[in-house]
């Protein structure tokens, strides 16, 4: 796929202006230009910017060794093992990630253990169009050049984002082995970005799709985070379905229509602007698995609930590594569903309205009504009791706090 020459596009053939890369980005690149080094911005947001979307961060590329790249930012601190990173801050929060142009190793390079071979990232060191040739698809192959306000293009990525279309660079069946990850990483970009996927895709995803099960947890726990980040949940996870990669992704997980309606307004919830919290995606992922497992009655037993909800929750916590304090949170989101499809006047009610999570709980039973309807007149009945509690709270709070402070201080100077 690699072309003879690369294409390169001048200032006047795109629509790449400065004024869309974030401020502390362009300080880099000049930096890194000015001291004679080849400064890149990198990956998807070249992509993005191309397409006439906002990236959501920004990455460099560069000729310069990470060592020459700290001796360049006070502010920089190098990552990784395997390959070294550059990692420049700046504020509380916000880090501009550096890396050095690398290629694929040569044979002589390679661990003596073939079996190593596709899971092996040496140091190596490369050129512009080497590192473009190991990236994962032609769109996020482009690069950008500070020096010239230049794009280029090495594999063919231009083409693909006009017409469209979704490839892999290189042998979809070799590169999906390297990194199985790459499948799922396909999926999302066929649907966050409306593109028609390369039909070898399909092919090698039938091939290799039992791989993701191989793959690290901390990373497909991002991408699936990632997919409720851009909104687009229900569409992957129900093409993850259609392609039998459910299993291997997220072993448990239903995957059923009323499951993936759910995610659906999920995702529109999303994308009203409010923020997606990993225990309330867990608990949505989840949900129908537990009220089919634990059918709500008047005479339902909560600790039986309880005992379903960690029956479902534990297997995947254990396996993507979720901190007791997520764990916690989503299980109690699902007992909290549990309770409101219990109906109202049962005992414990009164603590159940005063929980902190009763509110969240609440929004995620108010979603589940919409797919399954028949409980729609207990969000009813609850909503009132909900929002009676939430007045309560707000009005009565600070001033109970002053007026016992007061009476405390009153007490001391009587004693004295």
């Amino acid at each position: 796929m690699n072309q003879t020459n690369p294409i390169i596009l001048s200032r006047d053939q795109h629509l790449i202006s400065r004024k869309q890369i974030d401020e502390n980005c362009l300080k880099v690149l000049y930096r890194l230009h000015r001291h004679g080094y080849k400064a890149y911005l990198v990956g998807g947001s070249v992509r993005d910017l191309l397409l006439g979307r906002q990236p959501k961060d920004f990455d460099i590329g560069t000729d310069a060794t990470p060592s020459q790249v700290r001796k360049l930012f006070r502010n920089c601190f190098l990552v990784g093992r395997r390959f070294r990173l550059a990692h420049i801050r700046f504020g509380g929060n916000q880090v501009i990630e550096v890396a050095t142009f690398r290629r694929h190793p040569g044979d002589d390079e390679l661990p003596e253990e073939e079996a190593e071979h596709s899971h092996f990232v040496q140091n190596v060191f490369g050129s512009p169009e080497e590192d473009a040739a190991r990236r994962d698809f032609t769109i996020n192959a482009l690069f950008y050049n500070i020096a010239d306000f230049s794009v280029i293009d090495y594999v063919g990525g231009l083409k693909d984002l006009e017409t469209k279309t979704l490839r892999v660079i290189g042998d979809p069946r070799v590169r999906f082995v390297e990194d199985p990850v790459r499948m799922l990483r396909a999926i999302e970009f066929k649907n966050r970005l409306g593109l028609s996927m390369d039909q070898s895709i399909y092919q090698a995803i039938a091939e290799h799709k039992a791989l993701l099960a191989t793959a690290a947890p901390a990373r497909i726990r991002e991408e699936i985070m990632e997919l409720f980040r851009h909104k687009i949940s229900a569409p992957v996870l129900k093409q993850c379905r259609e392609l039998e990669m459910l299993p291997h992704l997220l072993a448990g997980y239903p995957g059923s229509d009323e499951s993936i309606a759910l995610l659906e307004k999920i995702d529109r919830r999303t994308a009203s602007g409010i923020p997606i919290d990993e225990s309330f995606a867990i608990a949505a992922l989840y949900l129908r698995l537990f009220a089919d497992s634990c059918p709500p009655s008047r005479h339902a037993h909560i600790g039986e609930a309880l005992r379903q909800a960690n029956d479902i929750l534990v297997p995947h916590s254990r396996y993507f590594s979720i901190a007791k304090g997520i764990h916690h949170q989503a299980r109690e989101l699902l007992i909290g569903c549990f309770r409101l499809a219990r109906g109202r006047g049962l005992r414990g009610e009164k603590r159940f309205l005063q929980h902190p999570l009763t509110p969240l709980a609440f929004e995620l039973f108010t979603l589940w009504s919409e797919v399954r309807p028949q409980l729609e007149p207990l969000r009813n009945e609850w909503s009132s009791a909900i929002d009676m509690q939430r007045n309560r709270i707000n009005s009565s709070n600070a001033p109970i706090k002053k007026a016992r402070y007061k009476q405390k201080s009153a007490r001391k100077k009587h004693h004295k």
